[in-house]
């Protein structure tokens, strides 16, 4: 675990030192580009982010390659050099893409190249385990298709889901967390090494993210771009093909009894094959409703659009920061569920402590809709959102409904407003764009 751990530190530390310098270097390289129509920022922010991510990847891979015990993952598997080659072909994609925005036909083209880089080196699904069947062995062309498939599905997922300022680093991050406990009990626990690699990958992932969440935190100094999104997307996709298709679950027989049984304990490992992912189900689910909707409105699914689960939570009310958590709150949720459940899957107090928390996810959700009100005598006791309307009566006016405080300081930086008279402003309606 030291070891794991001193890896994460590395990488995060050489994640968050680069990231300044690269933010400079994208302000001179021009890979700052002027305010879309469909970005929720107001002021220019450089791109590149992915540069930093990249070089904290390759750190983390440096130091486990001179570690007493994960030296060995390098010398009986040539899954992390595999990584790397097609982590750093993806990463120029990227960092061609911040600075010129290239096709998305090339960029999906490129995805797959990177992917299949990977299957030749040997990263590749070998067989799956199936609940009531058993293990089911793949032929070299199923198990590249499927790693393909599930590499490129996993990258336009946090592709995707990279519209707000520290969202997909933070819900990578979470979902890194809750698989690096998963592989790590498989790795010690069962003491299969195949499970070595995938721990690995988890942990310098969790580094890389939180390296750069510093700086891309709400207002970001800098984005992780395409080159930072698809970077991290492969590694969290490379984790997952690993300890799902090179972890043999017959050896598991050993220690659960029988096959049956050893299906249900690897259900957070193949259920991800299916969702195509349990550990990034939100971004999954964001990914699949943006296609849908874009294919039925007879658009490109590569075609940008205000429809992303976070721009919905935007929409209803949520500030900046709060639809952030609550989306961080949904993925723990849902990758720490899993992690339970794989623990111990006949324990209903997992099931009732996961419905619980889903109601208060729930609740959070629809807290713009019901905000409550405190009464009059009680209103210099409580925060300003929570204090009623004002009515202003002006000579000769109707009365007016001023709202309160913070309802204008919410609405006045992201409104139209147009200039009148002793530099009053009008405020107009709040813009709901995406990135």
């Amino acid at each position: 675990m030291r070891e794991y751990l001193l890896t994460l530190c590395i990488t995060a530390a050489v994640t968050y030192l680069l990231t300044g310098p690269v933010r400079k270097f994208a302000i001179v390289a021009g890979a700052m580009p002027e305010i879309r129509a469909r970005d929720v920022h107001r002021e220019p922010t450089p791109r590149l982010g992915g540069i930093a991510m990249f070089f904290g990847l390759c750190a983390g891979l440096l130091v486990a390659d001179h570690l007493t015990n994960l030296h060995q993952v390098f010398d009986r598997s040539n899954e992390p050099r595999a990584l790397l080659s097609g982590a750093a072909l993806i990463w120029l994609i990227g960092v061609l893409d911040d600075k010129f925005e290239i096709d998305a036909l090339i960029k999906l083209g490129g995805q797959m190249i990177a992917a299949g880089v990977m299957v030749m080196q040997g990263l590749t699904i070998l067989w799956l385990p199936v609940p009531g069947v058993g293990t089911v062995a793949l032929t070299q062309w199923q198990g590249t298709l499927l790693t393909v498939a599930l590499v490129v599905i996993t990258i336009n997922a946090v592709n995707f889901v990279d519209g707000l300022d520290g969202l997909a680093a933070g819900m990578v991050c979470i979902a890194s967390a809750a698989f690096f406990m998963y592989a790590y009990r498989i790795w010690y626990s069962y003491g299969i090494e195949a499970a070595a690699p995938a721990t690995l990958f988890a942990a310098i992932l969790m580094g890389m993210c939180l390296g750069f969440l510093p700086h891309n935190m709400h207002p970001a100094r800098i984005f992780m771009g395409d080159s930072g999104s698809m970077l991290i997307g492969l590694v969290l996709a490379a984790g997952a093909i690993s300890v799902t298709g090179q972890v043999d679950p017959d050896v598991m027989n050993l220690f659960s009894g029988s096959e049956r049984n050893t299906v249900h304990q690897t259900v957070p490992v193949y259920i991800p094959l299916l969702l195509p992912l349990t550990i990034i189900a939100i971004p999954a689910a964001d990914l699949i409703l943006a296609i849908v909707r874009r294919t039925w409105r007879g658009q490109s699914p590569f075609a940008a659009d205000r429809g992303h689960l976070h721009h919905r939570l935007l929409e209803i009310g949520h500030s900046h920061s709060r639809s952030v958590l609550i989306m961080y709150f949904w993925s723990a949720l849902i990758a720490f569920g899993a992690l339970a459940y794989s623990v111990n899957s006949a324990s209903m107090w997992i099931v009732l402590s996961v419905v619980v928390l889903s109601a208060i996810g729930l609740v959070l959700l629809l807290l713009p809709r019901f905000t409550p009100r405190a009464p009059v005598w009680a209103e210099r006791f409580v925060p300003p959102r929570y204090r009623r309307r004002r009515v202003v009566v002006a000579s000769g006016q109707p009365a007016v409904a001023e709202p309160a405080p913070a309802e204008q300081e919410a609405r006045t930086p992201v409104a139209a407003g147009v200039s009148g008279v002793n530099g009053a402003t009008a405020v107009g309606p709040r813009s709901r764009l995406s990135r």
